[in-house]
C-alpha cells in the first residue's frame, strides 16, 4: 500500500511508531503529487524546500505531528501567495498565518500546498479559476465540485492527507460529496475566520476535507476555538471530537425534511439518499419527517445577502494598496474601473454587480432587507425542526459531478447546485457530507454525498452519526483509478 493512501490517522500511527520520519511522509507526497496532479491540477503552488524544512524539526507526539496539511487559496499562510486563484491578486504573498493555520502549527501540522478555488470563493465547480480548472479524480471530464474543488480533488486522489476549505454556501460540502471525500462545514463562530480572504462575512466558515471521519474530527480539533482577532468567532467549549466516535446511535432521531425530497434530484441520488437512510434506521436510529417550510426561498435569499457581501469585502481590491494595478490609467477614478475590470473574472464582477445593486438606494428595503427577514425565517425553521430530532439527513447535491463546460453559459442552473446546502449557512449551523454510494455514468463511478446537519456547535453528535454510517458500509474506503 502506497504511504500516500493512508489516512491522516493512519499516518500519525506510522509517525508515531517510527516506522516512518515526517521528510519521508512529505517526501511521499510530492512524488504522488508530481505523478498526478498534472490531470487533476488540484494545486496551484508548492513549497517543498520550506515544507522540508520544517517536517526535519516536527514534534511527532503533537496531535497533528510532522503531517502535510493543503490549503486553499483563500487562507492566509505566510510568505506563502494568497491569490484567490484571480488575477487581481497574482503575485501577491502573505505577510501573515491566518489563525487556522497558527493552530495546526501549534498541533504539529505542516502547511504544504496551495489548493485551486473558484475565484474569491464565488462558483461551485473550480470553472472560475483564474489559473485553470481542477479536474474530478474519478473523471476527469468532470467538474469536482467547488469552490473548494482543489482541496476536495486533492484529498480524494491521495495527493494529501487532509486538506483545508471554506463553506459559503456549500463549498466544502458539496466537492466532498462529488469526489468521494468526507467535508465539515463548523457552525458558524466555531472557527476563526482571521486571515481567511471573506465573501460573505456571515456566511462563510473554515472547514476540513478528510479521507475519513475520525481524521474529521483530529482536524477539528485542531483548528476550533475562540479568537479574539475574530469578532464572529465565539466562547464555545471545544469537547475532544474523536471522543464520541464509536458510541451507540440507537434512539437518535434523525430528521428527513420534506422539502428536500422532491422532483427535480437525479433519482441515482435520490434512491442512494434513501439507501442511506434505511441503514440508518438499521444501526437503530429513528427517521422522523421533518418540514423545513421556507426552503424554496435559501437560493434567492442566499444571492442576494452573498452578493450584498461580496460587494462590500471585494471593494478593497482597487489597485492600491497590493495586487494588480492596470496601467495607462489617466485618474483615479480610471484606475480603479481598469483595475478591476482586467483583474477580476466573469463571475467575479456578475455578482459583485448584483450586490451593488441589492444594496442601492430604492433596492436595500425591496432586497436586501427582505432577504434578512426570510433568513430569519430559515433559521427558525431549523431551530423547530431541532425541537423534534437530534440531526437532519438529505443529499449533499441534487445530481453526482456534471462535465467540464456544461454549465458555463447558465449561471441560474449553475447555483441550484447548491441548493441543498444553502440553508445551513443561512442558519449557521454545522453540517457534513460523507460519501454514501455511486452513480454510473460513461462507465465510471461517481460518489455521492450524504449530508447531515446538526444544531449550532453540537459537531460532536454530527460526527458521531457521521462515523456510525461510515464504519458500517464500505464507501469511504473506495478510491479512483488514476
Amino acid at each position: 500500500m502506497e504511504l500516500t493512501s493512508l489516512s491522516l490517522s493512519e499516518v500519525r500511527e506510522e509517525l508515531r511508531a517510527k516506522n516512518v520520519s515526517p521528510l519521508e511522509v512529505l517526501q511521499a507526497l510530492e512524488e504522488r503529487i508530481a505523478r498526478v496532479d498534472p490531470a487533476i491540477r488540484g494545486y496551484v503552488a508548492r513549497d517543498f524546500e520550506s515544507a522540508a524544512a520544517q517536517a526535519k524539526n516536527a514534534d511527532v507526539s503533537l496531535p497533528l505531528g510532522g503531517i502535510p496539511i493543503a490549503i486553499k487559496d483563500v487562507i492566509n499562510v505566510l510568505g506563502e501567495p494568497c491569490a484567490c486563484a484571480s488575477k487581481i491578486l497574482r503575485g501577491y504573498r502573505s505577510p501573515y498565518d491566518a489563525t487556522v493555520v497558527k493552530k495546526l502549527r501549534a498541533a504539529g501540522a505542516i502547511p504544504y500546498g496551495r489548493t485551486n478555488m473558484d475565484e474569491f470563493a464565488m462558483g461551485s465547480s473550480t470553472e472560475n479559476s483564474s489559473i485553470s480548472p481542477t479536474y474530478n479524480p474519478w473523471d476527469t471530464s468532470r467538474i469536482p465540485g467547488g469552490s473548494s474543488g482543489g482541496s476536495a480533488a486533492v484529498v480524494a486522489a491521495d495527493e494529501a492527507f487532509a486538506a483545508l476549505g471554506s463553506d459559503t454556501g456549500g463549498s466544502i460540502r458539496q466537492p466532498a460529496a462529488l469526489c468521494g471525500c468526507a467535508g465539515l462545514k463548523p457552525s458558524y463562530g466555531r472557527v476563526s475566520r482571521f486571515g481567511l480572504v471573506a465573501f460573505a462575512s456571515s456566511l462563510d466558515q473554515i472547514g476540513p476535507f478528510t479521507k475519513t471521519v475520525r481524521d474529521s474530527a483530529l482536524m477539528l480539533n485542531a483548528i476550533s476555538g475562540l479568537d479574539t482577532q475574530d469578532s464572529t468567532s465565539l466562547d464555545e467549549p471545544v469537547p475532544d471530537y474523536a471522543a464520541t466516535l464509536g458510541q451507540d446511535i440507537k434512539g437518535l432521531r434523525l430528521g428527513m425534511p420534506k422539502e428536500y425530497f422532491v422532483g427535480g434530484i437525479d433519482p441515482r441520488v435520490d434512491e442512494t439518499v434513501r439507501a442511506a437512510i434505511r441503514h440508518y434506521e438499521s444501526l437503530g436510529a429513528e427517521i422522523v419527517e421533518v418540514s423545513l417550510p421556507h426552503t424554496g426561498h435559501a437560493v434567492g435569499v442566499y444571492y442576494i445577502i452573498a452578493t450584498a457581501e461580496a460587494s462590500a469585502n471585494l471593494a478593497r481590491f482597487d489597485g492600491v494598496r497590493y495586487g494588480h494595478r492596470a496601467a495607462g490609467a489617466a485618474n483615479l477614478l480610471e484606475q480603479y474601473g481598469k483595475t478591476r475590470e482586467e483583474g477580476f473574472g466573469a463571475e467575479v464582477k456578475r455578482r459583485i454587480i448584483l450586490g451593488t445593486y441589492v444594496l442601492s438606494s430604492g433596492y436595500y428595503d425591496a432586497y436586501y432587507l427582505r432577504a434578512q427577514k426570510v433568513r430569519t425565517l430559515i433559521r427558525r425553521d431549523f431551530t423547530t425542526a431541532f425541537d423534534k430530532v437530534d440531526a437532519i439527513v438529505c443529499p449533499t447535491s441534487p445530481e453526482p459531478a456534471f462535465k467540464i463546460g456544461e454549465r458555463s453559459d447558465d449561471p441560474l442552473r449553475m447555483y441550484l447546485a447548491d441548493i441543498f446546502t444553502i440553508a445551513a449557512n443561512l442558519a449557521g449551523i454545522c453540517g457534513i457530507s460523507i460519501p454514501c454510494g455511486f452513480a454510473q455514468a460513461d462507465g465510471k463511478a461517481l460518489p455521492i454525498g450524504l449530508q447531515l446537519l446538526g444544531k449550532p456547535f453540537d459537531e460532536a453528535r454530527l460526527l458521531k452519526l457521521a462515523h456510525a454510517y461510515e464504519q458500517s458500509t464500505p464507501w469511504h474506503k473506495q478510491k479512483p483509478v488514476l
